[in-house]
């Protein structure tokens, strides 16, 4: 039967509406919802990276994220340790505003009410209310318990371990070399001592039982996994990018590199053999290895057409342990758990081509917390105002469309220990000892104190760091 000509009309119309429809969401997918991929090292130091002027250890696939974006100098992360920094940037909130305030280690993982409060809303909760899919793979950290599981968190896929750390491989430590630390060297005595290809060292206390209880998991099934963890993970990252590359993704890479255990594949190992020191060869076959797993990653994005429709970020969750690694924080002072700049500066960037400057670098003060509200408008979500943000879309700061600082002050504490930024000046407590004051326009490495010329600036700053610490809540647990 053939049909009225008004029927073909309204045939034509409703098909123009679908390609109309199509055309808004192809856009909305390219400049409204970008995909979005957080690398995360662990305890990666500030003067580690070529791009950040060390050209010991070669970093070229980092660098190159450097080159095709923005390097922040002043990049920091909300707290000095592995699990609160976890928590800010997850939320974007000061940890210790909602408890989350001291690292878990060992079994405190697994006890009830150590985590990530379920009061709180994760970025991975946003994304996928914005449509988004979202994935982890590598460290969590934010409670080792069923109730805060990632995939109770926003995540639709987990690969990865739930505790502080994890061996690189399984025991007998196969394929690598290894660097553990000991209160006593295998038959006796105090220093260091090498058995095949696993180095023993008494200079600091002891290698923590990162395995117990810990299984590198599938959601949440335990997997049989032989491949260096680094390789896993970026393995697993490859796979995700690839599944979904049709769709908007959420990607939180947190790889566990270069965290104790120190254990160095034997490829890897090779690359190094003119580093005399073990402990530090050991350090830069992993470092390298978090390179080349990051240059997979990005090379993925690219072979899948992605390269401008995805924002990349990379940065370490705290500053490195010098004394546990070999990392170091250079220029800065101090390392991880310390409130000097070399416990919370880290190596920060972010890379999203079109949208962003390649190539430059932005040097006023921005936090990890920011990674927060800068994702959610630039897939283009509301940022909400309930509950209290630490976070700024700083998206308009780096292409200078404001100006300013991002942040009037930048707030720390753990414990007895805290710090404050304003400006170019902060103040520091280490330790529970009297505040300190330095100028970081003009003492990076914080090696002038300024208390005693200047104390009407440093009473300033500690009332300052009084009026934001009211703000705060009791550490939930420690």
């Amino acid at each position: 039967m053939n049909k009225p000509p008004y029927w073909i009309a309204l045939q034509l119309i409703f098909i123009c509406v679908l390609s109309l429809e199509t055309e808004i969401h192809g856009a909305d997918r390219i400049f409204r919802m970008p995909n979005v991929v957080i690398l995360l090292a662990d305890d990666l130091g500030y003067g580690e990276l070529g791009c950040q002027g060390n050209p010991e250890i070669p970093t070229p696939h980092v660098d190159a994220l450097a080159a095709k974006g923005v390097r922040f100098t002043a990049g920091y992360v909300a707290a000095p340790n592995c699990s609160p920094s976890r928590a800010a940037i997850m939320t974007g909130r000061l940890g210790t505003r909602f408890g989350h305030e001291f690292n878990p280690t060992g079994a405190v993982n697994e006890e009830l009410g150590v985590g990530l409060p379920l009061s709180q809303t994760t970025l991975a909760n946003a994304m996928q209310k914005a449509g988004y899919v979202t994935g982890l793979i590598g460290k969590w950290h934010l409670g080792g318990s069923a109730r805060y599981h990632p995939m109770r968190r926003g995540f639709d896929e987990f690969f990865g371990f739930l505790h502080e750390g994890h061996y690189y491989v399984p025991a007998p430590w196969d394929g690598v070399s290894t660097w553990l630390r000991r209160s006593m060297l295998p038959g006796g005595g105090t220093g260091r001592r090498t058995f095949g290809k696993v180095t023993y060292s008494t200079h600091l206390r002891y290698e923590p039982a990162y395995d117990a209880n810990n299984p590198i998991v599938r959601a949440s099934q335990p997997v049989d996994e032989h491949e260096y963890l680094t390789d896993a993970f970026t393995r697993e990252a490859v796979q995700f990018i690839g599944r979904n590359s049709d769709k908007p993704f959420f990607l939180m890479l947190a790889y566990n590199a270069v965290h104790s255990p120190l254990q160095g594949a034997d490829n890897y190992m090779a690359k190094f053999g003119h580093v005399d020191d073990i402990q530090r060869r050991i350090f830069a076959a992993m470092l390298a290895n978090l390179d080349d797993s990051v240059g997979e990653i990005t090379q993925k994005i690219r072979s899948e057409g992605l390269e401008n429709e995805t924002l990349i970020y990379f940065l370490s969750d705290n500053g490195g342990p010098t004394r546990e690694l070999t990392s170091s924080n250079l220029p800065l002072r101090g390392e991880k758990s310390d409130m000097y700049e070399g416990g919370i500066r880290v190596p920060f960037m972010v890379q999203w081509p079109g949208t962003l400057p390649a190539g430059t670098t932005y040097d006023r003060p921005v936090v990890s917390t920011d990674i927060f509200a800068t994702v959610l408008a630039a897939a283009g979500r509301p940022i909400p105002s309930e509950p209290k943000l630490d976070s700024v879309d700083i998206i308009p700061y780096i292409t200078g469309q404001k100006g300013g600082d991002p942040h009037d002050t930048l707030y720390w504490r753990q414990g007895p220990r805290g710090a404050l930024r304003k400006g170019e000046m902060k103040a520091v407590r280490q330790t529970g000892m009297a505040w300190e004051l330095y100028d970081l326009s003009k003492d990076i490495s914080e090696s002038t104190n300024l208390a005693e010329t200047e104390p009407a600036l440093l009473k300033q700053l500690v009332t300052d760091w009084e009026r934001v610490n009211a703000q705060m809540v009791d550490a939930a647990f420690k």
